[in-house]
């Protein structure tokens, strides 16, 4: 019976999507990346902002599975396409591009499935606020030194508004409403030591389907750790134990196709939102935008030794440098201002004006 009921939640979901995307009303493209294969776009759902990210699936196998080498070790995933699906027998249309010596390019259509090759992974978000609507969109970004300054005067107080419990409605039902229950990996939580806790899911960024490009999310039950900011020395051994937990039970959970060495364990900071929570990605997986990239990522690992030399502060008093992007409400509330500043202090000029793609002192 609760197969049935769980069938029937899923298919309930589905066509409320289906319902929803039909509405959507398209009113221009935020971004697109060639290279992730996603782009995002802005519409109206029945009178509502409305955000769709798109991004292209990846090619579907008939199996996988790891070969052992003659000393018991894992190898990499090798794959067999077999099926009608797969990469090659699901090819239904090839158009060559054209071809010298031994090297062909040609474009493709493989045959496509709802269930075993999909061709997009779709993301909607609605009503989209204004702040999503700045997140999504393209725009510029820069390369921040937060002092302990700045972050007391600029970054903590939208950190303290950005995490009323309105705002973060969304995860406390998936912590106590049995929100997303379906999709729940793994669940650690205990009445003796609530705040220990916390529950494993797929991030929207991932298709649930192939193990390469494994995105998880970790979401933690304690409520006291808004940011990196927060953490202190005296976090280390509840950082440890969820650290080892996560390498322990995911390679578990999908059937050892990846391995604990094969995990990115890392945080975000600046977060998308200010409960604490890690990302588990799989090694191989490239992509996210600049989602796993220096001066967005700060591995677990790293973070653990690090407060081992940061003081009883930890990271409220050290200077951390990041990625920021000029829609994000913090780069206008004074992040701009304070990276002129510093640059200024630092005794780097300004960049020239550019008029007609030439500087000033060239027309003159």
């Amino acid at each position: 019976m609760s197969g049935d009921k769980e069938q029937k939640e899923q298919e309930q979901r589905n066509n409320d999507l289906a319902l929803l995307i039909r509405k959507f009303k398209f009113a221009k493209v935020l971004d697109s990346n060639p290279q992730a294969k996603v782009i995002s776009l802005q519409g109206t759902i029945d009178g509502q902002d409305a955000i769709v990210t798109a991004e292209k699936t990846h090619f579907a196998f008939d199996e996988t599975v790891r070969r052992q080498s003659e000393h018991g070790e894992s190898l990499p995933l090798f794959y067999h396409c077999e099926n009608e699906y797969s990469c090659i027998n699901g090819v239904e249309q090839l158009k060559e591009l054209t071809s010298n010596d031994i090297y062909h390019w040609g474009l493709a259509v493989i045959k496509q499935d709802i269930e075993y090759n999909p061709t997009a992974k779709l993301n909607l978000i609605w009503p989209a606020t204004k702040v999503h609507i700045r997140k999504y969109e393209q725009q510029n970004f820069h390369m921040v030194k937060e002092t302990p300054e700045i972050y007391e005067k600029v970054v903590k107080p939208y950190i303290d508004e950005m995490s009323n419990p309105e705002r973060l409605k969304w995860v406390y039902n998936i912590l106590y409403e049995g929100a997303e229950e379906n999709q729940v990996v793994y669940k650690d939580y205990s009445e003796e030591k609530p705040k220990d806790g916390f529950v494993i899911l797929p991030d929207m960024k991932w298709d649930g389907i192939n193990v390469d490009s494994m995105y998880l999310v970790a979401i933690a039950y304690r409520d006291d750790i808004k940011s990196l900011r927060d953490l202190k020395p005296t976090h280390i051994e509840w950082l440890t134990a969820l650290n080892t937990k996560i390498k322990s039970v995911i390679p578990a959970c999908y059937n050892y196709a990846v391995s604990p060495d094969e995990l990115r364990i890392f945080v975000h900071y600046q977060p998308s939102y200010y409960h604490f929570h890690v990302h588990i990605v799989n090694v191989k997986f490239q992509g996210s935008g600049n989602g796993i990239a220096v001066g967005k990522a700060i591995l677990l690992d790293e973070i653990i030794e690090l407060l081992n030399y940061l003081g009883p502060s930890g990271f409220e008093g050290k200077t951390i440098p990041y990625v920021i992007g000029e829609n994000h409400d913090l780069w206008a509330r004074g992040l701009d201002e304070e990276v002129r500043n510093q640059m200024k202090e630092e005794g780097i000029p300004k960049a020239p004006k550019i008029i007609e793609n030439f500087t000033m002192d060239q027309q003159s």
